[in-house]
């Protein structure tokens, strides 16, 4: 069973969030907060599987294409190789990746695919 924690600062969405997950078989909700460098915590000492959040990410959410662009960062392409896979110039790539950097707050790609699998946004 996969415990699963909500973070959102609308009270709203947290409860509908709350019962929409309880229905959810395999699924078991520990936490609904406001503080997400609580449920950080409760993520890096394993106590929880995964967050749910609506929280905004630095510049909005991530596009379509950067979201493919993040699955071929955790899958530990390089810029060059990212490029191919998606039929982008190099220099395209490196933008794309440069804005998932700015959006998650990491300094490296591996701090931002840590951050992207935290969040729910890739499977490791």
């Amino acid at each position: 069973m996969a415990a699963v924690a909500i973070y959102s600062a609308d009270r709203e969405l947290r409860r509908r969030l709350d019962a929409l997950l309880r229905k959810e078989p395999g699924l078991s909700i520990v936490s609904i907060a406001e503080d997400p460098a609580a449920l950080l915590k409760l993520l890096d000492t394993g106590e929880i599987d995964a967050v749910v959040t609506d929280a905004p990410l630095n510049g909005g959410p991530l596009t379509p294409r950067e979201l493919e662009v993040l699955a071929a960062m955790a899958d530990g392409a390089s810029n060059k190789a990212i490029a191919r896979r998606l039929g982008i110039s190099f220099h395209t790539a490196k933008f794309h990746v440069a804005a998932i950097l700015a959006k998650l707050d990491a300094d490296s790609r591996t701090e931002a695919v840590a951050r992207a699998a935290h969040l729910g946004l890739v499977m490791l």
